[in-house]
């Protein structure tokens, strides 16, 4: 399956004819939707629709519900009756707004007549309202949030790959700090014997030299111990695979990475915090910098 982001957006558009009062067809007018995206924690999706599609959004709503599974969903539909298009009204609708007009003045005196943009206005109104917008607005949503998942669908293929970077440049550093650890080790064993044999030779005979000795390499075996990293380099690499199998499984994988960025984070900072050379501790700080690039981008993932 695919990886999923949760940062996207789409739009669709689509004409619908409208009838006046004589049955005659009219000027076709265009249904816009527009769908955008971003992440959060779980769905959480809003509609502004106009008066007219009000009536839609429960079927919009199921429909959104079925299709996606994390995201900030915001869906905005326009209704446009074509650019500069001037709606004409009919005599029909002339005719009642004189009459509604003539009864307003009788009981007002004082009420002004209605203006040829208030006309007009309200012509539009009874246009928009004349539109029948049921066969046409569920598969044009349909159509724009198909497109919306094609969108994540890309942006979550173009994560996906920075991810899969970002650990083999992990694996890298861990490579390199596997070895470290032996050579310090041996450093340190080294400079234990050395400080061991000019306390002998500083000594009255007082001290067993072997008693001293078995001290000093005593004291190299727990410095060892301390600064012993196996294990933190072991889960860091159980942790990579596990990323990359989640990677190329898809799907809903979000939380699942998001967890396992924070495991990552804990292995790098105890790497850091048991680093005994000036190498390791830049291992572990540039270790911390790539996890920290994959947290910001696992946030945007389904």
């Amino acid at each position: 399956m695919p990886v999923y982001s949760m940062t996207g957006y789409a739009s669709a558009q689509q004409g619908s004819p409208a009838s006046n009062d004589a049955g005659e067809i009219t000027a076709s007018a265009q249904l816009g939707l527009e769908i955008r995206s971003v992440n959060s924690r779980f769905l959480d999706l809003t509609f502004r629709l106009p008066e007219e599609l009000r009536a839609f959004e429960p079927a919009l709503r199921e429909h959104l519900n079925s299709q996606l599974r994390r995201g900030k969903v915001e869906l905005r539909a326009f209704v446009d009756a074509g650019a500069g298009s001037v709606p004409e009204p009919s005599p029909r609708l002339l005719q009642r707004l004189g009459s509604v007009q003539d009864g307003v003045i009788a009981c007002l005196p004082q009420a002004r007549c209605l203006s040829v943009a208030d006309v007009l206005r309200l012509a539009a109104g009874e246009q928009a309202a004349s539109h029948d917008w049921s066969k046409v607005l569920l598969p044009l949503a349909k159509q724009a949030v198909s497109a919306l998942i094609e969108a994540r669908a890309r942006e979550g293929a173009r994560l996906a790959s920075m991810l899969l970077d970002r650990i083999a440049q992990l694996r890298a550093l861990a490579k390199q700090a596997a070895p470290l650890v032996p050579q310090l080790v041996e450093q340190q064993r080294q400079r234990f014997l050395e400080r061991w044999q000019e306390a002998m030779a500083l000594t009255d005979g007082s001290v067993r030299p072997q008693a001293a000795q078995e001290k000093a390499l005593a004291e190299a075996t727990a410095f060892a111990i301390r600064i012993d990293v196996a294990e933190e380099i072991t889960r860091l690499a159980s942790h990579l695979d596990e990323l990359e199998r989640l990677i190329g499984k898809g799907g809903e994988i979000g939380k699942r990475l998001d967890f396992l960025i924070q495991e990552l984070h804990r292995e790098a900072n105890t790497l850091g915090s048991k680093s005994a050379a000036l190498e390791l501790t830049r291992i572990s700080v540039d270790m911390k910098v790539l996890i920290e690039q994959m947290r910001e981008q696992v946030q945007n993932l389904e």
